[in-house]
């Protein structure tokens, strides 16, 4: 269960090409649009998701998951985010903007 939640954290969805063809009485324009998942389309983390995640089962590394750090957050559920010491810090840095996404920054912040 706990591997299916973290997969499904880090899902990503395909995105494809679709043509739309419009037809004109003189023309036929054919448009290639990519069409993405709403969930890929509205974009990267939430600081409020991953402050969330490290409150409440920071302890299994499951925010360091969220953010893209997936050999940190191995670590963590190894050790119980080190008896929780790790997590706490995690937990402060989150609120601090410390502890960033690893693809980039924040879509959503405090």
């Amino acid at each position: 269960m706990l591997a299916f939640f973290a997969i499904s954290l880090t899902a990503t969805y395909a995105s494809f090409p679709v043509q739309k063809t419009s037809t004109n009485t003189t023309t036929t324009v054919v448009q290639k649009e990519e069409l993405t998942s709403p969930a890929a389309a509205a974009g990267g983390k939430s600081q409020v998701m991953a402050l969330i995640l490290c409150a409440l089962i920071g302890v299994i590394g499951i925010h360091r998951f969220y953010l893209g750090y997936t050999w940190q957050g191995v670590v963590q559920l190894l050790t119980l985010g080190a008896c929780g010491i790790w997590s706490l810090i995690d937990l402060i840095r989150i609120i601090t903007g410390d502890l960033q996404p690893k693809d980039g920054s924040y879509d959503k912040t405090l």
